[in-house]
């Protein structure tokens, strides 16, 4: 339901997720023309509270897209095999209701390199790995299905995940400049009932190193 217009100070982000994400779902008729396949999927990656979900909400939304989220951490199960087996059902899953978005969240709980595979459990996150990379590109194409991996710590993820063919486009979802937070500001007090003294350059001039989840905060602690 969040449409581009709740999305603040993303622009460079917002075009770069409509080219890799929304256009082949939307216009598969311009990659076949210049003869390429689109990306497979993106990864988003920056500090927490920038707007990562969102942007995976916002394409999902524009291009009615089934959104399927799922946590990294969630996928690392107890049980030997139990992981792999829920990567294999989630794409299934997207493969049956595509045209569809898998949103992977704390990408690197999953991803991250690995020194010691010598415990169960770290065999066991592995197998769950290797189940994904497997799914990406596999032999069973992924058609309608589009992957978003997101993560907050982009410098521990496995290459294996970002190389090309898998997750290879790069999105950097930084803090917002002065612009972005101005624009993120106007987003979260535009239903509340401001005071016309209410100096907002003033304001924004203080939020200077906020997340968007910051200002958001800020606004309902105000209200």
């Amino acid at each position: 339901t969040i449409g581009w217009e709740q999305v603040g100070g993303l622009s460079k982000q917002t075009e770069e997720i409509k080219e890799v994400v929304e256009l082949p779902l939307l216009r598969p008729e311009l990659f076949e023309r210049v003869g390429i396949t689109p990306p497979k999927g993106v990864l988003l990656y920056g500090p927490p509270g920038t707007g990562k979900t969102l942007l995976a909400k916002a394409v999902a939304a524009s291009t009615n897209s089934t959104f399927i989220e799922v946590v990294g951490s969630e996928l690392v199960q107890k049980f030997i095999g139990e992981g792999a087996k829920l990567v294999k059902e989630i794409f299934q899953l997207a493969r049956e209701k595509a045209p569809s978005i898998i949103f992977i969240d704390e990408l690197d709980a999953l991803a991250a390199k690995r020194i010691d595979v010598g415990t169960s459990g770290e065999r066991e996150v592995q197998r769950t790995f290797m189940q994904l990379l497997a799914e990406i590109d596999g032999f069973k194409p992924l058609g309608n299905v589009k992957i978003i991996g997101c993560t907050n710590r982009k410098d521990i993820l496995d290459n294996a995940i970002t190389r090309p063919g898998r997750l290879d486009r790069l999105i950097e979802v930084p803090l917002p400049d002065s612009e972005g937070i101005n624009e993120i500001f106007k987003i979260h007090t535009k239903r509340m009932k401001l005071d016309s003294k209410i100096d907002s350059k003033k304001i924004v001039g203080r939020m200077s190193g906020m997340s968007g989840a910051e200002i958001h905060a800020v606004c309902t602690e105000a209200g």
